[in-house]
């Protein structure tokens, strides 16, 4: 249905051909049908006799879960206001990391009752104004109520943790793995003034296929899932020394494409030991600065691999940008784009 405005100079075509326009009570009981629809989707997987949902997606992969923001992410939804609905879900899991079922069927129950409102002949505005009304009594009540948990109180971290896990597939494993989050969590609790402070970006989870979640474990430092990249070097340094890296140990590449023409052999062996060269200055450096750790963010040539072997430095290769960040706040470091700005104390 095209939406065709008329005008003095004639007829303006305002929205596309296929555009589909709903008004007034229409639009609004069609929204709150849709948001409803979500709710009941996930209202029979909440509770200690939730069932579980098997989603299969369009190519066949299989889904089996009875966590609700998990199966509004698996579905595809269509319909605008179903999309806020999972939105809610979103934005609940990753606030709070719990009760995402419960809000999405707590919306659903408030466009039920602002169903039978308008029905009544009550303004929506009336009704948006009074659910305000409700939460700021809401938000009152439930300051009144709550309890406040210490750091140093981990039975009840424990338990928060363990009844997270409740909905998930790894509820079997809670117990051990509630002891793990709990410790990952106070080890990088910050205490700002009368608060605790936690950015969850200093956690990072490491996942490795080939073992169970009986296997988990918390390390206390940042683990690269990496290899190092020649195996003629020391595969453990004790009191290391680590320069971070943000530039290629390779010889650079002309911007422009160009050629070399070579007329004699020697010329060729002047060319290959030039750039061997420069490979080793470049090792060279970081030497001279005392590093015995080298963790690059870009590719290391095969002859800076052989020098830097033969200096006895551990290196990594391609390391992702977040990690290199994780590892500068880390050890304190600097993360380095030129060899030459390199100093000891960075």
């Amino acid at each position: 249905m095209a939406s065709i405005q008329q005008t003095p100079n004639g007829p303006v075509l305002v929205l596309k051909e296929s555009a589909l326009q709903q008004k007034g009570r229409d639009a609004q009981k069609n929204n709150i049908m849709a948001a409803k629809l979500v709710a009941d989707l996930v209202r029979s997987s909440l509770g200690p006799r939730g069932m579980d949902k098997m989603l299969v997606d369009s190519i066949g992969d299989v889904t089996i879960t009875n966590d609700g923001a998990t199966i509004l992410k698996e579905i595809d939804v269509q319909h605008p206001a179903a999309k806020m609905m999972v939105e809610i879900a979103k934005t609940i899991d990753n606030e709070v990391g719990d009760g995402t079922t419960s809000s999405v069927i707590f919306a659903g129950a408030l466009l039920e009752k602002a169903e039978e409102l308008l029905a009544k002949d009550v303004h929506s505005s009336v009704i948006i104004e009074g659910y305000q009304a409700a939460q700021e009594k809401v938000m009152e009540l439930l300051s009144q109520i709550a309890k406040k948990i210490e750091p140093t109180d981990e039975e009840s971290l424990l338990k928060i943790a363990t009844t997270s896990m409740q909905s998930k597939l790894i509820s079997e494993d809670s117990s051990v793995l509630s002891k793990l989050v709990v410790d990952a969590v106070l080890r990088v609790a910050e205490k700002k003034g009368d608060k605790y402070v936690v950015d969850l970006d200093n956690i990072k989870v490491e996942k490795k296929a080939g073992s169970s979640i009986q296997a988990t474990e918390l390390v206390r430092g940042i683990v690269l899932d990496k290899e190092v990249v020649h195996s003629g070097m020391p595969t453990k340094i004790e009191k290391a020394k680590i320069a971070l890296l943000n530039a290629a140990l390779e010889v650079e590449k002309t911007e422009m494409s160009a050629e070399i023409r070579i007329t004699d052999p020697t010329q060729m062996q002047m060319f290959l030991e030039e750039e061997n060269r420069m490979l080793k200055s470049m090792v060279d450096k970081l030497q001279r600065v005392g590093a015995n750790v080298l963790i690059c963010q870009k590719g290391i040539d095969d002859i800076a691999q052989h020098y830097l072997a033969k200096y006895g430095i551990l290196s990594v290769r391609r390391v992702k940008e977040s990690d290199m960040t994780k590892l500068a706040k880390a050890t304190g470091g600097r993360i380095t784009t030129n060899l030459d700005d390199m100093t000891e104390s960075s």
